[in-house]
């Protein structure tokens, strides 16, 4: 869904009470998360400074426990 129009129109659609403003402060939002964790996936891993040996992506990509 990179394209704004569409993700305006879905934010208009789900939030018909929200002004313009806050679909285009919502729509700028979820595409600066977009356009960042496409970077992120992008990027090699680096190791953790946690100690715990992963890289950073571990932590934030594992599927929840039981599923």
């Amino acid at each position: 869904m990179r394209d704004r129009h569409v993700l305006e129109t879905v934010l208009i659609r789900r939030f018909p009470g929200a002004g313009r403003d806050q679909i285009a402060a919502a729509a700028n939002a979820i595409m600066a998360l977009l356009d960042q964790w496409l970077a992120d996936e992008r990027t090699p891993a680096t190791p953790s400074l946690d100690g715990s040996g992963g890289d950073h992506r571990d932590t934030r990509h594992r599927p929840a426990v039981g599923h």
